[in-house]
């Protein structure tokens, strides 16, 4: 099944759009419940390449498939259906986001243009009105200074460190003096595990036919109204009026005695979920 994943993204067009600078890895987590109501904090790894003009911010596994020299983790790449966290595209086009997730049983791609501000270490930086403090923390060995800002609806509390001078951080985060090194928000945290000095390329969504592309203001609304609607958690495919006519291909991997589904291409397929908690509202 994984070897099927691989072979599909390496005859996938790709495009070389920046070259990495460096590459952030971030343990994200979310604090949520299950159907039953019983509180669990959901677990994942999210990659950034920073490049001179672009940064890109995508799931651990999606990074894999272009770095072969990593051993898949099938459990983990499955976990990550749980947590919803898409590929970010910031300042590609230039002057634009661009957003690619699967929401079974489709692929969508949604586009809005930045609300730039200064420049800011050779990067367009969004309008993120960040409050900043005097407050210092050690954090992973850096000297960080604290920022504020309510976000697309959502607050968060980052540390940054000037040591690192990039403007970049996990997901949309990013625009401050130095390197995002934690967020943290009611529901979710991002904290840096590692730097990885690399120059490799940084590659532009895939040119396929069948993602359906969209403002990406649309795209947001169809995920919440479907991740956010109360029978999600119990049933996570409540929306697909027929199933069976939406599954191209199927794949059962067994571990520990657990069976893992994966449909259309290699994407996990839920059949219990967790209570959705949106990394942004608007």
């Amino acid at each position: 099944m994984m070897a099927l994943v691989l072979t599909i993204a390496a005859q996938a067009q790709t495009e070389t759009i920046d070259t990495a600078q460096f590459v952030a890895v971030y343990d994200y987590e979310c604090r949520t419940q299950d159907a039953e109501g019983q509180s669990v904090t959901d677990k994942m790894q999210v990659v950034v390449q920073v490049g001179g003009t672009v940064l890109k911010s995508m799931p651990r596994s999606v990074y894999r498939l272009r770095d072969e020299s990593e051993k898949a983790d099938v459990m983990a790449d499955y976990q990550e259906a749980y947590l919803h966290m898409p590929t970010v595209w910031t300042g590609y086009p230039e002057g634009q986001a661009t957003v690619r997730e699967f929401i079974f049983p489709h692929e969508y791609e949604g586009s809005e243009r930045l609300r730039v501000g200064e420049q800011s270490s050779g990067m367009q930086t969004p309008d993120i009105t960040w409050k900043l403090s005097d407050d210092t923390l050690t954090v992973c060995g850096y000297l960080c200074q604290q920022a504020t800002a309510t976000y697309r609806g959502v607050e968060w509390r980052v540390w940054y460190t000037e040591e690192i001078p990039s403007s970049a951080g996990p997901w949309r985060l990013r625009g401050l003096p130095g390197l995002i090194v934690e967020a943290e928000s009611e529901a979710h945290t991002f904290c840096l595990t590692e730097l990885q000095q690399e120059r490799g390329a940084i590659t532009a969504p895939e040119q396929r036919p069948d993602v359906h592309r969209m403002r990406y203001a649309k795209l947001l609304k169809h995920k919440n109204d479907i991740y956010g609607n109360r029978q999600y958690a119990k049933n996570p495919l409540y929306y697909v009026p027929d199933l069976n006519g939406s599954i191209t291909d199927m794949s059962v991997f067994n571990h520990n005695g657990q069976q893992l589904l994966f449909a259309n291409g290699g994407h996990p397929l839920l059949t219990k979920a967790h209570v959705y908690q949106p990394l942004e509202l608007e």
